[in-house]
């Protein structure tokens, strides 16, 4: 069996002001005080009784070790759509089987950068939402995440529109827009793929996220 690939070697999708695709970068290369703007996405990831799966990242983790955030974040290879992206890196990190037609678009357009430790997120990052059964099996990587909960999406929401829960810098800024979408998440409307980033309309149509 040949051995898992390191995700420094990944490439990473670079963009221009408008969000359009102008090259590429090794993950491990590209996050640094003065990282480029670049593609990636965010999910979160709903259980029938409306828990949101949150999950801490590793503490080896170079950018934002130890933060809680979300239930999986990631970035889209070249060529890659946003969908294929998530359902990869939750296989990858949560042991999270997902299909692309389970996902549904949420946050087109989401942005943001921020800060930790010296390192720099800049990042388009659209946001989906996935729903799955209670019970769904997970089998978290030690070297992504450190630990994840299953928590009421309603305490989320609140703890961190009060500041009282600490919560990764991007997640607490989609957690503001989330929240202006409904109080249920499986009533959120899905969003007009046609106002994805320039790079993220991946093969002959934009329906293909």
């Amino acid at each position: 069996m040949s051995p898992a690939p390191d995700p420094s070697d990944e490439l990473v999708v670079l963009l221009d002001a408008a969000g359009a695709a102008i090259g590429t970068a090794r993950k491990a290369d590209v996050h640094t005080a003065d990282t480029p703007r670049h593609l990636a996405f965010s999910c979160y990831v709903i259980d029938a009784q409306g828990r949101l799966l949150v999950s801490r990242r590793a503490r080896t983790k170079r950018t934002f070790p130890g933060v809680l955030t979300n239930s999986v974040c990631g970035h889209p290879g070249p060529g890659e759509s946003l969908a294929e992206a998530v359902v990869r890196r939750a296989q990858a990190e949560l042991g999270l089987e997902l299909t692309p037609g389970a996902l549904r678009l949420v946050l087109p357009d989401f942005a943001y950068r921020a800060e930790m430790g010296g390192i720099v997120e800049h990042e388009l990052c659209p946001v989906f939402l996935a729903t799955v059964p209670d019970g769904t099996l997970l089998q978290p990587d030690p070297r992504e995440v450190a630990s994840v909960a299953w928590i009421p999406w309603a305490d989320y929401r609140d703890q961190v529109l009060a500041g009282t829960l600490e919560v990764s810098a991007w997640s607490g800024e989609q957690v503001r827009q989330l929240a202006r979408l409904g109080g249920d998440p499986g009533d959120w409307p899905e969003a007009d793929a046609t106002l994805l980033p320039p790079a993220a309309r991946v093969g002959p149509g934009v329906d293909r996220v």
